[in-house]
């Protein structure tokens, strides 16, 4: 049943620590019910920060000059991904900055052909690699991905337009967002929280588009501001708990409305809060995405200011993970694609 937007308006609307901590106890109990308590980890590949965007909130638009390029061969990206494999965890992440040339194109063919064949297919592999055609989607999927990330920040049109160039398109966006799922991806997508001008009608909005898509996966995360953007000047103002209180009410409104897809607890939690993203979790986010990127190209990677983990390796990481994750109760899904309950009911 589609969600009651008047419901959606009050959850996030939410406030007062007793009432806040009802909310996320409320989500907990729906993420208990409909996906567990098991945590699935997704390693993270920032591939590259060459971007052919230009958005006014990102530090790696095409826009930001002072910004070192980077790409990662290979070579580079496979070992990383046998790490991974190592590490036990069950799925990889592929992000990178927007491109369509056909060099790029080929290149990440070959690369998930070549995880496909390093693990022997135990990899699962999410793709996070903005706007193609749809051919290219095709060929990806065909090549070993089979889930796809592609955030659409906003469900308004307007407050999209206000975040981009004119030679960005919300229509083309939610194309993609279409085609992806033509291909038999798992599709995910995500919304910025606190973007300027954004109300809680804009985000219940944005879940009843999460609802009428039929998305199988969110990554969404707190708009922090960049200091190499045009939104820079909203750095003064902006306050770190509130960023974090209504990305925990939107994470545990989404659980609550659409119960059984998987959301991701994501860094930007945690670069306003040291424990951001286990507070995630117990809003009710299953998805954690561990960095697994050589730390020499972790700075390169900033879309917004303050990222945690810059120098903190994988296996440092992932000890201090399981710990944590141990500590709420939960348990880790080692080996485990960890699919998403939503998508697995529709094949059924």
């Amino acid at each position: 049943m589609r969600p009651d937007k008047k419901i959606l308006r009050e959850l996030l609307s939410t406030e007062g620590k007793e009432n806040l901590q009802a909310l996320y106890n409320k989500a907990y109990d729906v993420k208990k019910q409909y996906v567990g308590t098991t945590v699935y980890l997704r390693g993270l590949i920032e591939l590259s920060n060459i971007c052919s965007k230009n958005c006014y909130y990102c530090g790696i638009r095409s826009g930001n000059k002072e910004l070192t390029r980077y790409q990662i061969s290979y070579e580079e990206a496979i070992a990383e991904a046998k790490l991974c494999l190592q590490m036990h965890y069950g799925s990889i992440v592929i992000q990178a900055g927007e491109r369509e040339d056909r060099t790029w194109i080929e290149f990440i063919t070959k690369l998930i052909k070549g995880i496909k064949e390093l693990s022997e297919g135990k990899l699962g592999i999410t793709l996070s690699l903005g706007e193609q055609k749809l051919e290219v989607y095709q060929q990806w999927f065909e090549a070993g991905a089979h889930r796809y990330l592609l955030r659409i920040e906003t469900s308004n049109k307007e407050l999209y337009r206000s975040l981009h160039p004119v030679n960005h398109s919300f229509e083309k966006r939610l194309k993609c967002l279409n085609l992806i799922q033509e291909c038999g991806y798992q599709v995910g997508t995500g919304v910025m929280i606190g973007l300027p001008g954004q109300t809680i009608d804009d985000l219940a909005n944005d879940i009843l588009f999460f609802y009428d898509l039929d998305v199988d996966m969110l990554g969404m995360g707190p708009f922090i501001p960049h200091h190499n953007t045009p939104l820079k000047y909203l750095a003064e103002s902006f306050s770190p708990l509130e960023a974090l209180t209504m990305g925990l009410k939107m994470i545990a409104a989404c659980r609550i409305a659409l119960k059984d897809i998987n959301i991701a607890s994501t860094t930007a939690l945690q670069a306003l809060h040291s424990e951001g993203r286990e507070m995630g979790l117990k809003a009710g986010a299953n998805v954690l995405m561990p960095n697994i990127t050589d730390t020499k190209y972790r700075e390169g990677y900033q879309l917004y200011e303050g990222k945690p983990g810059l120098n903190e390796t994988a296996l440092q990481f992932q000890k201090q993970l399981e710990k944590r994750i141990f500590a709420l109760g939960e348990t880790i899904g080692y080996d485990e694609w960890g699919d998403s309950k939503h998508y697995q009911k529709k094949k059924n």
